[in-house]
This record gives C-alpha cells, structure tokens and sequence, in this order.
C-alpha cells in the first residue's frame, strides 16, 4: 500500500497526491474546451494559475497537425516519427488495416465513424495525408483546413506502398516550422 506524499512547508502540510489530482482535473477541463474562468471557477482557483500552469506544462504551441495515410508499406517507422514530434493525432493503416475497417462494420457503424473522423480532423490546422490522388481530393472537399498531400499514386491502389521516411519527415517539419 502507497502512502500519500506529503510535505511540510513551514507550518502547513501539502499533499503531492492531492496536488497533481488537481492538476490533472485542470488540465483535462481545459481539454474539453472549459474555459480558463470556468475552469477557475469550478476548482475554486485563480485564473492566473491556470493559465500559469498551461505555460508550464506546454510542450507545443500552434499548429495542431494531424497523419493520416494509407495503404502503407512501413507503417511503424511513420508512427515513430510522428510520436517523436508528439502529434496529437496520426492515422496509418497498411491495406489489410484498412480493409479490417471496413469488413466487421455495418454500413451505418461504418459511416457513423467516418463522420466521427471527419469532425475530429475539423480540429486540425493541418492534415498531411499519404493517400492517393481520390482521397486527397474528397478531405479538400470535406475539410476547412490545409492539407499537404503525399500522393502514392492514382486510385485505385491495392498494395502496401512505401513512404521515403526522409520526406515525410521533412514535410512534417516544415508545417511544423510555419507556425
């Protein structure tokens, strides 16, 4: 059994445990969309501190990015490079993935998550998408954001298909740098 971590600052008892609860209560409000006042409000704190803690903790500011691709050939080199750069949201399926999708669905599940997918990828400033030439031009139609397009040919494509990481690396960089 873990005891509760508790510190003395001159006469007052803190708790560590009871401080990153909050914390974490914080920062998953501000996830949600609460507002740094309601968040304050709802957690009797400041403001300010809320806000401080946001500063804190940032990792990345800006231009939220979002991957996906398919059919892919080496899927798992493209996730780590886009664990390695903490992207909110990647999406990269090989053609059996993508089939799997599709097969154990009903229509309207299926269509049902699309939508879902769809007004997530809404959230995004940008989406790189590794897709053919078909897809790239539907996410246009769908979307109010800018996409880069890596286009691994025209549609219809039925194999894996590699991807230079190299260049996907640096495409992701420079929509990255132009926050």
């Amino acid at each position: 059994m873990q005891s509760e971590q508790i510190f003395r600052v001159g006469e007052k008892l803190i708790s560590l445990d009871k401080a990153v609860r909050l914390i974490e209560r914080t920062l998953e409000l501000r996830e949600q969309g609460v507002s740094q006042q309601e968040v304050a409000r709802k957690l009797q704190l400041d403001r300010s501190f809320v806000s401080r803690l946001e500063s804190v903790g940032e990792i990345r500011r800006g231009n939220r990015v979002a991957v996906i691709g398919f059919p892919l050939l080496n899927t798992a080199e493209l996730i780590a490079i886009c664990r390695s750069y903490g992207l909110d949201f990647y999406l990269l399926l090989n053609n059996q993935e993508r089939w799997d999708l599709v097969r154990d669905k009903q229509a309207l599940d299926f269509f049902n998550s699309m939508l879902e997918l769809v007004a997530r990828l809404r959230d995004f400033d940008t989406l790189i998408m590794i897709t053919s030439e078909k897809w790239h031009r539907l996410a246009e139609a769908l979307l109010n954001i800018q996409i880069i397009h890596i286009s691994l040919g025209p549609t219809p494509i039925q194999e894996d298909c590699p991807v230079d990481p190299g260049h996907f690396e640096d495409r992701l960089k420079q929509v990255l740098e132009e926050q």
